[in-house]
């Protein structure tokens, strides 16, 4: 699986969250998610891992999972193409929001 099918995922997703705060055990990510298995857990971990967005390494008898950030540079690059886009927009959203405001003000 390739980076962006994996991070297409909304649990996947917020796995990374909150692997970008500290590395977690498999225990710790499971009790993060409680409306999701045991195995689901797993099954995405694994989905990260295949990725490459995760690396996992045994400590007596628990899996600690890490974030490797190289992986991201693949999603960074492909971003990167758009952010020229953002400042345009989002003048162009601050306009629209004042435009609105000062009609909301007049009324």
């Amino acid at each position: 699986m390739d980076t962006f099918s994996a991070v297409a995922d909304p649990t996947r997703r917020a796995m990374l969250d909150l692997l970008v705060e500290r590395e977690r055990t498999a225990g710790d990510l499971v009790n993060a998610f409680p409306s999701i298995s045991q195995p689901a857990v797993s099954k995405h971990l694994k989905v990260l891992r295949d990725a490459g967005l995760v690396s996992v390494r045994v400590h007596a008898q628990q899996r600690i999972y890490t974030l490797e950030p190289k992986a991201l540079a693949e999603l960074d690059a492909w971003i990167a193409k758009y952010k020229v886009f953002w400042p345009e927009r989002l003048d162009a959203l601050e306009k629209y929001l004042s435009k609105k405001e000062k009609k909301s003000e007049k009324k």
